[in-house]
């Protein structure tokens, strides 16, 4: 139990993830604006923290201060304030605690499309805005903390031409929190914190050859839906953001989707960074576990095109991934696939595990009978000054129904 007058600890005061769906709306932005007064110290978060509504939570236990009468109220009210910062001061820096946050959030994000007390779109999307707030300040304090750290994370920026009917080739500017960048790491939470090559020879092909990827309106109409799969960065889809306004896209919704809280995390941060180049785009972030995909809001509308580069660590992954894209893809949708050849090491065989994951047809179906199927392979050559050096090349599939 938190002393008197000081934040008891997120891990023992959130409501549970299992009873989200039992909540208020008040209730639900009383938990998010908790977060916000102890990771986030701004006024607005103070003066929320100090409103009669926070004090109804039925899962709250602080004990109100009570004056004891034996000293002033001024000294008691320096003495709590001194040991609230601290309590807090110590909570912030609680690497168990704030691991527990980032899981919270990255569950209620996923859930928060099915929530019954955030019908309204207002409040669902204020309610995204806090919890990327709070995860968008543990990058940034994270950044801050590792500045003498070899490991630091730092903001990487990209630029791409775009190749447009009749006009001159645009820029295609995009900004992203790099983390962990030239470190040579296969942590799975280390992977997708940084921009692989993949994802930069993808990005650079599309804005070179936007109509080779079924990116027209005569092919999407004016409102496509395209899902990222295993986002990493976000590179991927930043870059889509950036350049559909540009191809007559009137509006556009990208979902750029990760397995790992580290990574989502740091998937906000980038969309929120980069917010400004996304014009009649709507872009999120979601939860998705390729091994057992929960296919709720924004995941339950089936996507125009699919988009995944350098997501195969392992033969298990190209068989999740597959099962998976085939109850994501729409019955006209086009899946890309960019996988990266590696000659030598423990990844040299993951490039030929695609290959054999749809050869197999004793494999899940779409909803009309027809199989997920490798519709064309094309090689692509290793860029000078892109990727690593056990990257040979990579092998772009172009993924749709048979």
């Amino acid at each position: 139990m938190a002393p008197l007058g000081c934040p008891l600890p997120p891990s023992s005061s959130l409501p549970p993830i299992s009873k989200l769906h039992q909540l208020t709306e008040a209730q639900v932005f009383s938990a998010l604006h908790d977060l916000s007064a102890l990771y986030c110290a701004l006024p607005a978060s103070v003066a929320f923290k100090l409103s009669p509504e926070h004090n109804n939570l039925p899962w709250a236990t602080s004990t109100p201060l009570i004056d004891s009468g034996y000293t002033s109220g001024a000294e008691d009210d320096n003495l709590d304030l001194e040991r609230e910062e601290q309590s807090s001061t110590a909570l912030r820096a609680d690497a168990f605690e704030r691991n527990f946050v980032e899981r919270w959030l990255t569950r209620f994000m996923a859930e928060a499309f099915d929530l019954p007390c955030l019908v309204s779109e207002d409040a669902r999307d204020r309610a995204l805005d806090q919890a990327s707030w709070v995860l968008e300040s543990f990058v940034a304090s994270t950044a801050d903390d590792d500045q003498m750290n070899e490991h630091s994370d730092f903001m990487r920026e990209f630029s791409f031409k775009l190749s447009v009917p009749n006009q001159e080739h645009l820029p295609i500017e995009v900004r992203v929190n790099d983390g962990l960048a030239g470190k040579d790491s296969s942590d799975c939470d280390d992977v997708g914190l940084q921009s692989w090559g993949a994802s930069i020879v993808f990005s650079q092909l599309m804005c070179a050859q936007p109509s080779q990827f079924g990116l027209t309106k005569s092919n999407l109409g004016a409102s496509p839906r395209i899902l990222e799969l295993g986002a990493g960065t976000g590179l991927v889809s930043l870059v889509l953001g950036a350049m559909l306004p540009h191809l007559g896209f009137t509006k556009s919704n990208i979902i750029a989707t990760d397995y790992h809280p580290a990574v989502l995390s740091n998937l906000v941060t980038n969309i929120t960074a980069n917010s400004g180049s996304h014009d009649h785009v709507s872009m999120h972030s979601a939860f998705l576990d390729w091994s057992a995909p929960v296919l709720k809001s924004p995941l339950d509308i089936p996507a125009d095109i699919l988009v995944a580069t350098d997501a195969v660590y392992h033969p298990e992954h190209a068989v999740w991934l597959r099962d998976c894209a085939t109850q994501l893809l729409a019955p006209d949708g086009v899946f890309w696939l960019l996988i990266t050849v590696r000659r030598n090491g423990r990844f040299e065989a993951i490039s030929t595990s695609v290959e054999a994951a749809f050869a197999t047809t004793n494999r899940l179906k779409g909803k009309d009978g027809r199989l997920l199927t490798i519709l064309g392979t094309e090689e692509v050559e290793k860029r000078n000054g892109i990727g690593r050096g056990d990257e040979s090349g990579y092998r772009l599939f172009r993924l749709g129904w048979a």
